[in-house]
């Protein structure tokens, strides 16, 4: 087991990463507009997997590949970055529709969307597994045990699942909701603007590298 001290110093700088507004946050946001606080809470659990995962690969070693293997994490962020393309197009679509409640029919299609969006903003970003590898680099060590591994996994993973998840349980249960919706078109094309100025960002970073340390966020 990790000692308190050093839990207590990994939380807070996973907290630090997971509270920085960013991609994360919007795609939660848009998903709670839509399908409210279940939709919203389904796509930061399945954000958290995706994060769960990423640090799964940093204490088994997995990241240190991106180091050895830069062109893996390049081939990677550009299948990020078409995959936030898709999304700002789907986002700027949704703008131009009247925003309507969903059928009980349509309940089952709406969380599908969230729980896979959440995942894939998470799982195609392979700098999460950059900052995981610059701040586990502080606690691991040769002798450390299979136990103090998987607190660290479990970590970080309830931190970012469990923000989210009260992010969109505060707005979709606040007054704040309906005065979004009412003005959906243009959270819709906010969105995708952002998306778009992201994903450029990241082919731009793809394709030209910096030798720079990995950033306090993740989402």
């Amino acid at each position: 087991m990790m000692s308190f001290h050093d839990w207590l110093l990994l939380a807070s700088v996973c907290a630090l990463g997971a509270m920085t507004p960013g991609i994360s946050l919007a795609v939660i946001t848009r998903h709670t507009l839509h399908g409210g606080h279940n939709a919203g809470a389904l796509a930061g659990i399945t954000h958290a997997i995706g994060i769960g995962l990423w640090a799964a690969a940093t204490v088994t070693g997995l990241a240190v590949l991106f180091h050895r293997y830069p062109v893996m994490e390049q081939v990677l962020s550009l299948g990020g970055a078409m995959f936030l393309l898709w999304m700002a197009w789907k986002s700027w679509q949704a703008g131009k529709q009247p925003l309507s409640t969903p059928e009980p029919g349509d309940n089952a299609n709406v969380l599908h969307g969230a729980a896979l969006d959440g995942f894939m903003v998470a799982f195609l970003n392979p700098k999460v597994a950059l900052f995981f590898l610059a701040l586990f680099s502080q606690f691991l060590d040769a002798g450390m045990g299979q136990t103090a591994r998987v607190q660290m996994v479990l970590t970080s993973m309830f931190i970012d699942g469990g923000w989210y998840v009260l992010v969109a349980l505060l707005l979709g249960r606040s007054r704040f909701l309906p005065w979004l919706r009412a003005r959906h078109h243009w959270v819709e094309r906010g969105t995708a603007v952002l998306l778009v100025v992201i994903a450029v960002s990241v082919v731009i970073q793809a394709l030209i590298p910096e030798t720079t340390a990995p950033a306090l966020t993740w989402g």
